[in-house]
């Protein structure tokens, strides 16, 4: 059984939303304080958070940068920031899905159906490149870099095993929004651009001229060079 951990202050929203997800056989687990989502979260095994951004000791912000430190789980932050820097924002913290409030329970049960479905696709493959300078393995989401793990968010390493997978085609941002977060993802397609910044911070030897996540003029991305 998969377990999931909400972090939310509301506990309307969240008796709601464990209502629905047990409903769907997932472990829930819950609570209205940060600080206790984190301790909650070393004691017990969980593939996907639900984090509000408003809780009342801390930030949703702090909570998943803290989770972050320790483990590359599933986030998904519900918040009523909407603008688009503060989905950036929440991007760039590591965050995997940003949902922004109002939002209905039943497409965000659809969500994580969908995120486990993915997890569940089982690829015992490992690729090495450039002479063993970059190694991805895909049963263990592992991504090396000159024989250093590197730390990727959930949704990063989908974007890598996507466009590696398929070396030298090319991806629109709507095609990787489809097959990374789903077709009813209701986001903005600068997400794609946020989330492959980061990617190549941490996998190219010189982020601004890339040779593994190559941007395609106008289209999109995809892996490898000419």
């Amino acid at each position: 059984m998969d377990n999931i951990l909400i972090i939310e202050d509301e506990e309307k929203i969240s008796e709601v939303l464990k209502a629905y997800l047990q409903k769907e056989g997932y472990g829930v687990y819950s609570t209205t304080k940060g600080m206790d989502g984190i301790k909650l979260f070393q004691k017990i095994g969980f593939s996907l958070v639900i984090l509000d951004l408003m809780l009342p000791d801390i930030s949703g912000e702090e909570v998943c940068s803290l989770l972050r430190k320790i483990s590359e789980v599933h986030i998904f932050m519900l918040t009523a920031k909407s603008t688009l820097e503060d989905r950036i924002e929440g991007l760039n913290l590591g965050a995997d899905e940003y949902l922004v409030k109002p939002f209905s329970p039943r497409e965000l049960t659809a969500r994580v159906n969908a995120l486990f479905r993915r997890l569940n696709i089982n690829n015992r493959e490992t690729k090495v490149y450039n002479n063993g300078d970059l190694e991805i393995n895909y049963e263990n989401r592992i991504v090396k870099v000159k024989g250093h793990e590197i730390s990727l968010t959930p949704n990063e390493f989908d974007i890598v095993h996507v466009l590696s997978s398929n070396e030298g085609k090319v991806f629109t941002r709507e095609n990787l929004i489809e097959r990374i977060m789903g077709i009813d993802f209701q986001g903005f397609d600068r997400t794609i651009d946020v989330h492959i910044k980061n990617i190549r911070k941490k996998i190219e030897e010189d982020s601004k001229n890339p040779k593994y996540i190559v941007t395609v003029t106008r289209i999109g991305y995809k892996f490898g060079g000419d």
